[in-house]
């Protein structure tokens, strides 16, 4: 396709992101005012449901057996464009990370695509995904099938910089319940077992580790119940730790290190105790080389100023579940830059943010960037040919897997 015709096709997208700008700064200051946690953004989803079905697009929900995921698509070409969207939000702290800006640009990319998409020949989709500060959504819809004929998956998260290609750890979310025996405190203490120091010594034990662990490896966590009453000997307590490294390896690696630090407050205490992952594991991202340097160059173009790569590799970063999808899926996972002073993402001051002047550009900015990346690989016919090529080979590949019945 010559570069003029790709340019209109830019053109176009932009002024529909412009003519629904208020819409969409709406939708995302809306979703914000009610913070929904994770598996319950049932008001989230209604929200965003009821402004893409009232542009005609087709909403399918609850999929993938999750109350609060959906797809809703538009056209029928054979490259299948996935819009990423999240709303959950945080305990306390509501919508800190930004997934209210998340939401409304992925449904203005979806608007900003819709009116070219039979020209492309692409379907637009977005993808509802639940979930994603705890629960692992898109990691259950991509086991279950959401994202097969997905054929590249975009979104944007809100942050205190600009990135295109930021690393991001991998995670496990792993709670330890202690057993133990209730006595009174005081003139009885011989006859209890105490769960609190079971998980005292399990603590102690994770906290000299931090020294000997490898470079990436991180071990951060709260105590969940740790007792009734302080003359009454525990007998039940509970922690949530996150073990995080810089891929699925290492924190295999560490999973193993810090399962033997929750054991031994059990052995030095003779509390029973049980460990159970209240999350799946999210892995480290992998963006997409090509999809990468197709959105570097749209947000520049909308006048962004994202971080070298160099410079992107050397910062600290978080964890999602967008990670597993782009382990199967190519995809990306840029970050854009609100005026949030020295906040960061999960405090109090980045949610303020969050609806600022500057957050409701990022939904805007982040909307354009998103369509102008799908028109890039649709119009590109070597990678068009390469997305579709990745589609039709993971199809086979679980075809051969069902033949083999399941066996890799």
């Amino acid at each position: 396709m010559d570069t003029g015709h790709r340019s209109s096709l830019r053109s176009r997208c932009a002024r529909a992101v412009r003519a629904h700008a208020p819409a969409l700064v709406g939708l995302s200051h809306s979703i914000h005012a009610e913070p929904e946690l994770a598996f319950a953004e049932h008001e989230s989803v209604r929200k965003i449901t009821t402004v893409l079905a009232d542009e005609g697009f087709e909403v399918r929900g609850p999929v993938a057996g999750l109350d609060t995921a959906f797809t809703a698509s538009f056209g029928h070409g054979d490259l299948v464009v996935g819009l990423c969207a999240e709303y959950d939000a945080l305990p306390e702290v509501g919508h800190a990370c930004g997934h209210n800006v998340i939401a409304a640009a992925a449904v203005g990319a979806a608007l900003g695509l819709r009116d070219v998409a039979d020209e492309l020949g692409i379907t637009v989709l977005v993808i509802g995904t639940p979930a994603e500060e705890v629960g692992g959504g898109k990691v259950l819809m991509l086991e279950r099938g959401v994202f097969d004929p997905v054929a590249l998956a975009l979104m944007v998260h809100p942050g205190p910089e600009e990135t295109v290609t930021r690393p991001s750890r991998a995670i496990a979310d792993l709670e330890v319940r202690y057993t133990g025996r209730e006595s009174h405190a005081s003139s009885a203490p011989e006859r209890g077992i105490n769960a609190a120091d079971a998980l005292t010594v399990a603590q102690v034990a994770i906290g000299l580790a931090r020294q000997h662990l490898e470079p990436g490896q991180q071990v951060h966590g709260i105590v969940t119940h740790g007792g009734a009453a302080p003359n009454i000997v525990p007998a039940r307590t509970s922690a949530v730790f996150n073990l995080r490294a810089p891929e699925v390896e290492s924190l295999a690696r560490l999973s193993g290190r810090i399962e033997d630090c929750l054991r031994a407050g059990a052995v030095a205490t003779g509390a029973g105790y049980e460990t159970s992952e209240i999350s799946p594991v999210y892995a480290e991202l992998r963006p997409d080389d090509w999809l990468a340097e197709a959105y570097r160059e749209a947000v520049v173009d909308l006048g962004r100023a994202p971080l070298s790569p160099a410079e992107e590799r050397s910062r600290v970063s978080g964890s999602t579940d967008m990670g597993n999808v782009t382990h199967v899926v190519p995809g990306i996972h840029p970050t854009l830059a609100l005026d949030c002073g020295d906040a960061v993402n999960h405090q109090p001051e980045f949610a303020a943010a969050c609806v600022s002047p500057s957050a409701d550009q990022a939904v805007l900015d982040g909307a354009v960037a998103m369509a102008w990346t799908a028109v890039a690989a649709a119009t590109d016919s070597e990678q068009r040919t390469r997305l579709l090529a990745d589609v039709a080979g993971r199809a086979a590949a679980s075809r051969k897997v069902a033949a083999t019945g399941g066996a890799a």
